[in-house]
């Protein structure tokens, strides 16, 4: 819990001196009853002593200033609610890379299955656009929150030769500048977008743009980047050769970790390793969760002053019960 004027909370110094003169008073107050010169004649003087009552009275009294002071200084917790809007551009690598099998069922297959649950899991309140990319990047489908279009589009990915990790960026960026444009906006503030990038290794056709130029251009447009390294080292698939049709080779195809974190690392995103469907799925939870909520503060100084307001009366019907007024 925090609080929006924390200088009231210097209130509880007057609250601290208050208690001070109390007991001061206390003290006093005992050493005038020993005035009597016949302590005998106490009773017939004074025959009912609230003694330890007015203590509990003052102390409720000093509960409802202080209760009082909190709500004053204005006491909020932080909770999350969902965002009105915002945009989730999924990039995900069909290269023919995708098909080894060192995560099950298989790479694109993973890709596939925790895309459908992010899909299936997101606040409503995102857009959801998907790109993929081997050769030349392809925009599947431009953000939407229709997300049966977007698993439909998920559910059609091909694979293909080649990965065009910075062409791929490049298409990602202008796919969520123009869904920023087309946006109706209340205010100069455009809601919050993130992309998301899968790959499992290294670029190997770097032209149009390259990656380098696609990440400074992310920078200059403050676009970040998520990206997620899914694979392992261990990764292999069987295609056909190239230079002999009808010959098959299987070629090793290891995930490649540096260049999906220095994507992320240069962009401000976040950067994610996994090797398995399961925990690729809480991957893509965890970005839909910050992107999709927001964190904002929840005025409970109701709840100060209500219970201000109960000690109040417990102190009234205290005082009332045993020195019949109020205090």
């Amino acid at each position: 819990m925090t609080f929006t004027e924390p200088v009231r909370l210097w209130l509880f110094v007057g609250l601290a001196v208050l208690l001070v003169v109390y007991v001061i008073a206390q003290s006093r107050r005992g050493r005038y009853a020993l005035e009597f010169s016949d302590a005998s004649l106490l009773d017939a003087v004074a025959p009912r002593r609230p003694g330890w009552r007015r203590h509990v009275v003052a102390t409720t009294f000093l509960g409802v200033l202080g209760l009082l002071i909190l709500a004053f200084a204005g006491p909020v917790t932080q909770r999350e609610q969902p965002r009105e809007r915002a945009i989730v551009i999924l990039t995900i690598d069909t290269s023919l890379s995708m098909g080894a099998e060192d995560v099950e069922p298989s790479r694109i297959g993973a890709a596939q299955q925790a895309a459908r649950e992010f899909l299936a899991n997101a606040p409503d309140g995102i857009d959801v656009g998907l790109v993929s990319f081997d050769q030349i990047p392809v925009v599947q489908m431009p953000p939407t929150n229709d997300r049966r279009l977007v698993e439909a589009a998920v559910d059609d990915l091909e694979l293909g030769p080649f990965t065009n990790t910075g062409g791929a960026i490049d298409a990602s960026l202008d796919t969520l500048e123009s869904a920023l444009d087309g946006l109706e906006l209340n205010d100069d503030e455009s809601p919050p977008a993130v992309i998301v990038l899968l790959s499992d290794g290294e670029p190997t056709i770097d032209d149009s743009p390259p990656i380098d130029t696609a990440i400074a251009q992310a920078v200059q447009d403050g676009i970040s980047i998520s990206s997620v390294a899914l694979g392992t080292p261990d990764g292999e698939v069987t295609i056909e050769d190239p230079e002999s049709p009808g010959t098959f080779l299987t070629v090793p195809v290891p995930v490649d970790e540096d260049t999906m974190r220095q994507v992320a690392d240069r962009t401000g995103g976040r950067f994610f390793s996994t090797s398995s469907v399961d925990e690729l799925a809480a991957v893509y939870d965890d970005i839909g969760t910050a992107v999709g909520f927001e964190t904002v503060d929840n005025d409970v100084s109701d709840w100060f002053v209500g219970f201000a307001l109960a000690f109040a009366f417990v102190t009234g019907l205290l005082s009332l019960a045993w020195f019949q007024r109020l205090p």
